[in-house]
């Protein structure tokens, strides 16, 4: 297992985030704290959830339950200072908050009730989950207008809400603040408030990426270069497509397609082509189909973590392993070609 700079933090995270979406669902409390005890044993120190999940699928009432089962395993385990942990704060929109926009005030409550539930004094990184004003993610992009899109005080609702960040620091209850969803102006404008106040400086950025899903290789790409604010990497494996359990028509039981047919605008009649092409690829070269899929995003010079999802420990230990494989170049030059293919399949 290797370790990568958080943004510009002094925190090292493996490259592997083990993600925590499935737990209180298709996962109980003690199927959670044996993945945790499976990723630590292999090296992984970054857990990654928040206040909405479990999302598989998602129900007001077990909002929260994630957390609560993470927090179970902190208290237990005694191992709190031997993980970095992440969670994030809710959107505008999602069934916690409604209508209300995201500010510093909302910021603090969500942070404390979910530090109550993770039975700790204080998260390692606080994210917030999607911005105010919406954003092309979960494939809005064939429709985005950002025209249609509520702005108002940006600069004033950024500085409201890094400053509630820096209190937080200072008293003791996150160490690092980060984005999720975001746009790369969007993230700028983040940036530059920060620099302009002197304020906590945007650390990561999470979002979705994977062989079928790369929009994030280009501006993302370079303004996470440039300005250090490098990708945890959402839904590596497309919701389970690129793990291979579904590519002869499989739909296994507890799987997650057996609750959401379409995958939430994943599944469809091009990303099968796609899929297939990227499977039979790696049955080519002798590698895992999920393990192709990992290496690729871990080989990328944007991502400072890959967060890998799993409802067993056979799958858990596979993703896993994945930071033993290294993509050759006929591999890597096969994946381009594909890619100028199907360039957004889904």
């Amino acid at each position: 297992m290797k370790y990568r700079k958080l943004g510009r933090t002094d925190m090292e995270v493996s490259e592997i985030c083990l993600g925590t979406m499935t737990w209180g669902t298709q996962n109980s409390e003690a199927e959670g704290h044996a993945q945790i005890d499976m990723a630590v044993e292999a090296g992984v120190n970054f857990i990654d959830t928040a206040e909405i999940y479990p999302t598989t699928p998602m129900r007001k009432e077990t909002c929260g339950k994630t957390e609560e089962i993470l927090g179970s395993w902190l208290v237990n385990s005694g191992r709190r200072g031997d993980v970095i942990v992440a969670t994030k704060v809710p959107g505008q929109g999602s069934m916690v908050l409604g209508d209300q926009r995201v500010d510093g005030k909302i910021l603090r409550q969500s942070l404390e009730a979910s530090l109550k539930r993770l039975k700790t004094d204080y998260v390692d990184l606080y994210q917030l989950h999607w911005p105010n004003r919406g954003s092309y993610h979960f494939r809005r992009y064939w429709t985005y207008d950002p025209t249609g899109q509520e702005v108002g005080d940006l600069d004033g609702e950024i500085e409201d809400m890094l400053g509630e960040v820096q209190t937080l620091i200072g008293e003791g209850k996150m160490r690092a603040f980060g984005l999720s969803n975001e746009t790369a102006w969007g993230t700028t404008r983040w940036l530059k408030a920060a620099e302009e106040a002197d304020l906590p400086r945007v650390a990561s950025m999470q979002n979705e990426y994977s062989l079928l899903c790369r929009y994030y290789d280009l501006d993302m790409a370079e303004l996470s270069l440039r300005e250090d604010v490098g990708l945890l990497a959402y839904s590596p494996l497309a919701a389970g497509l690129l793990s291979g359990k579904y590519v002869n028509g499989d739909i296994p039981d507890g799987s997650r397609m057996s609750m959401q047919a379409a995958l939430h605008g994943r599944n469809n009649d091009i990303s099968k082509l796609a899929v297939k092409a990227y499977n039979d690829l790696a049955a080519e070269h002798d590698i895992a189909f999920n393990q192709m899929s990992l290496a690729f995003c871990l080989s990328r010079p944007f991502m400072t973590s890959v967060i890998i999802g799993a409802t067993t420990m056979e799958q858990l230990k596979s993703n896993l392993d994945s930071v033993d494989v290294e993509l050759q170049e006929p591999v890597l030059d096969s994946i381009s070609k594909i890619h100028r293919n199907f360039p957004v399949p889904m």
